[in-house]
């Protein structure tokens, strides 16, 4: 990609970065902004994480070296970018109910409805469309976490939110809830200010973890994080975890929820998003009863599919072990006592153990009313 400034024959830089915008919301998304492309500070921050181990095994974030902190070197000639945000909170049902409620299943709010990677490919594909109508061909390329791309930095860089305790990027007016996307161009434009941050003294994120994933303001162990151990982690969920679990089997929200600038969030008003199959308050072993034929045709075009039915049955046996105990749980979890995967076998058989443990407590002490939480952290597991 050749590297050039705006022709002379087209709207100066400014006006240009204006319309860019301004096309960008007419697309369809919420905000788009424009991002200077030095992240020198965050290269050393994103190194310092992955020194620190906490990418697990997600392998592919070490494995573009620089490029990921170097737009250039991943695109020759990006001298701007582009960032677009797309609001995706869903109208569904209480997060905090279903939460409180060990029968039904939590999932992530983003992954309620489609799957946003096509949906914003396609938006930031027709916005590249649009700006060469006004200025002719140019060099760009769009990204929707397909490709090493360090996309908060950039968000933040173009204005769009400030990166939070939790790491998550958050905007004053309208919380937490949205996607990401990226162009890299090799057109010269005005950078928009960077946003600055605005957590100040809170820390609301930080206890709100269930398994202490949060490690210091700004720094998440992505190992201990909800969202990896049950979408990223391949093989077995670590003991250790499985009770701060709870009913999430796919992702977390907690550390958002407990966000005090997310009273700002609104529903999405993009139909996509929606929720489908009653996602938002479905019972765990109605879920756990799915064969694979009905998780791929019930999670096509859903972000939940990429799991794959035997990861999605792993965090359900989860789910069931930490749910009140029930002729319905314990008949779901006998149903898959044989399930050809000893990776969910062995889940099951977890679960299954833990009802017989609580069972064991209420009969030596019968009449008691045994407290405990729902979700108990790992603090209260005797967990540092």
């Amino acid at each position: 990609m050749a590297s050039h400034d705006v022709p002379e024959s087209t709207p100066d830089a400014a006006a240009l970065a204006r319309d860019v915008k301004r096309w960008g919301v007419e697309l369809g998304f919420a905000r788009v902004g424009i991002a200077a492309i030095d992240l020198t500070a965050d290269e050393a921050h994103f190194r310092d994480w992955l020194a620190s181990g906490f990418d697990g095994e997600m392998h592919y974030m070490s494995r573009h070296g620089s490029k990921r902190s170097r737009p250039a070197e991943l695109l020759p000639g990006t001298v701007s970018c582009l960032s677009a945000r797309m609001d995706y909170w869903p109208d569904a049902a209480d997060p905090a109910a279903t939460l409180a409620d060990g029968a039904l299943a939590y999932i992530s709010r983003y992954a309620l409805g489609r799957d946003y990677h096509k949906l914003m490919r396609s938006r930031l594909q027709k916005l590249c469309e649009r700006i060469a109508g006004a200025v002719g061909p140019f060099g760009y390329r769009a990204f929707a976490d397909s490709a090493p791309v360090l996309e908060k930095a950039l968000a933040r860089n173009a204005g769009l939110g400030w990166i939070g305790k939790h790491t998550n990027l958050i905007d004053s007016q309208s919380g937490s809830y949205f996607f990401l996307g990226e162009i890299y161009i090799d057109l010269e434009l005005p950078p928009d200010p960077a946003a600055t941050a605005h957590c100040g003294t809170c820390s609301a994120c930080i206890p709100a973890c269930p398994t202490g994933a949060i490690v210091a303001p700004y720094r998440l162990d992505a190992r201990r994080c909800i969202s990896y151990l049950t979408i990223e982690l391949k093989g077995a969920i670590p003991v250790e975890f499985r009770r701060a679990i709870g009913n999430r089997i796919y992702g977390c929200d907690d550390c958002q929820l407990a966000c005090p600038w997310n009273k700002f969030a609104r529903p999405t008003r993009e139909g996509d998003f929606a929720v489908r199959h009653g996602l938002d308050h479905a019972r765990l072993a109605a879920l756990f009863g799915w064969s694979e034929a009905e998780f791929v045709e019930k999670t096509r075009g859903s972000a939940i599919a990429r799991i794959g039915h035997e990861r999605w049955l792993r965090n359900l046996a989860v789910a069931l072990g930490n749910a009140p105990t029930s002729a319905e749980v314990l008949a779901a979890l006998a149903a898959r006592t044989q399930d050809p995967s000893s990776m969910v076998r062995e889940h099951v058989q977890w679960a299954l153990a833990e009802h017989a443990r609580s069972s064991r407590r209420q009969q030596a002490a019968p009449g008691r009313i045994e407290e405990m939480p729902a979700t108990p952290r790992l603090g209260d597991l005797g967990e540092q």
